[in-house]
């Protein structure tokens, strides 16, 4: 019988095979995953340059706040429904539908106010639609 203490040997952890995998997972994710960075968009519309505006004869002025009401040849509509928007604009085409709608939408409108503008329009039966839009030397002041 041998009682003599025996040594121990300390256990080695062999540390190369976990970060070879941890570097192939580190890889396929970098390789896998989309970045995309998600802005602040600040966007002041509408400007354009325009060498000279026309001058419509028939034309029906559609003026979009920022706060969503709407106004027909400087006239205030009452609603702010399609229904209430296209009645005003029939009532103030009076070439038919030779008319051109203007639109003077307020740079901060809601898209949605635009679009309300434009199937009232379409409902109406003035396929002519333009927007107005000022030059970006006015928009600097």
């Amino acid at each position: 019988m041998d009682f003599r203490p025996r040594t121990k040997e300390e256990p080695e952890i062999n540390l190369i095979p976990f970060i070879d995998v941890l570097l192939v997972i580190l890889i396929f994710l970098m390789l896998s995953t989309t970045y995309s960075k998600f802005t602040e968009l600040q966007l002041k519309l509408p400007v354009a340059d325009v060498e000279a505006q026309r001058d419509y004869p028939k034309e029906v002025l559609v003026s979009v706040s920022s706060d969503g009401s709407y106004s027909v040849n400087k006239q205030a509509v009452a609603g702010r429904n399609v229904a209430d928007l296209a009645s005003a604009l029939q009532t103030a085409a009076k070439a038919g539908k030779e008319s051109v709608v203007i639109i003077h939408a307020d740079a901060t409108a809601r898209h949605q106010a635009v679009i309300t503008v434009m199937e009232a329009a379409k409902r109406a039966g003035l396929t002519q639609i333009t927007f107005a839009t000022q030059s970006s030397s006015a928009a600097a002041r």
